[in-house]
């Protein structure tokens, strides 16, 4: 999540928003009126977003004020005001739909997060999300889970091997699935790290015969099977169970001894955070 790339995404987003202008504001307020607004909190929750919202802003006009009034990842409740943006009307109107749709999300992920965080505190399991994001905005999505007090698995395709159910059955196979892919990493020289996933114990067994497996990801197993892995396991790799865990049921996953939980409704299944841009 590098500056560059949020740059981008606030240009790219812009784009598609403003087009050629903002007609509406530009048609019934003056150009050089100036006014304030605060972004009011209508939720209790996790807020997020906060630092991305001035960037925007920024982007819309440099010359736009922001007093901020709280932080990423602060407990909020319905009443409470995030910021305070001040300068040119019509660049406070350009801004506020992106700003708001943003945090919005954003909120809501870390919201989400944070809420599943308490549900296995006691544990030694981190909570994970997944590749399971809305195209474009994995890196405001992944954000907010960082928010939030979650962790990021891979950012994409590029950043770790990850060998699931298609990659084994399409290569014949655990053991040429690994091997295939230890030498490509060899002849390629890159160094990254190698996940596998398991369908049952029999192919945990297989996985660590393999050796040099950073963590091996227990897909859809249930409590006692995820307790038997874990006690295969020990030592030898980490381990990550996945698959359908619900607020109902991570908890009992992670008292099981996994050392991650990766959870794709973090980020594919969240409800909006209610907040609104107010003039004051």
């Amino acid at each position: 999540m590098t500056d560059k790339d949020l740059k981008k995404f606030i240009q790219n987003a812009l784009i598609e928003d403003v087009g050629d202008g903002d007609h509406t504001s530009l048609a019934s307020i003056p150009s050089k009126a100036t006014s304030q607004a605060h972004l009011l909190v209508k939720d209790n929750g996790i807020i997020a977003g906060i630092e991305l919202a001035q960037l925007i802003f920024k982007e819309v006009d440099s010359s736009l004020k922001i007093k901020q009034l709280l932080k990423d990842g602060d407990k909020v409740k319905f009443g409470d005001i995030a910021f305070i943006v001040k300068g040119n009307s019509i660049s406070i109107l350009t801004g506020e739909r992106l700003a708001l749709n943003c945090m919005q999300h954003m909120s809501a992920i870390a919201t989400k997060t944070a809420y599943l965080n308490t549900l296995i505190v006691g544990t030694n399991c981190k909570l994970l999300d997944t590749r399971k994001t809305t195209p474009l905005n994995r890196t405001i999505e992944k954000w907010a889970v960082k928010i939030g007090g979650g962790e990021n698995h891979r950012f994409g395709l590029y950043d770790m091997i990850m060998i699931k159910d298609n990659h084994i059955d399409f290569a014949g196979g655990i053991a040429n699935a690994i091997q295939k892919t230890k030498t490509y990493l060899t002849d390629n020289n890159k160094n990254l790290d190698i996940i596998v996933e398991a369908r049952d114990l029999t192919e945990v067994n297989e996985i660590l015969s393999q050796g040099g497996i950073k963590r091996i990801l227990l897909d859809n197993f249930d409590y006692k099977k995820t307790k038997q892995a874990v006690a295969v396991i020990g030592k030898q790799c980490q381990t990550e169970s996945s698959g359908g865990i619900t607020e109902e049921t991570i908890a009992e996953y992670a008292k099981c001894g996994v050392d991650f939980i990766s959870v794709g409704a973090l980020t594919h299944s969240i409800l909006n955070f209610d907040l609104s841009l107010k003039a004051i």
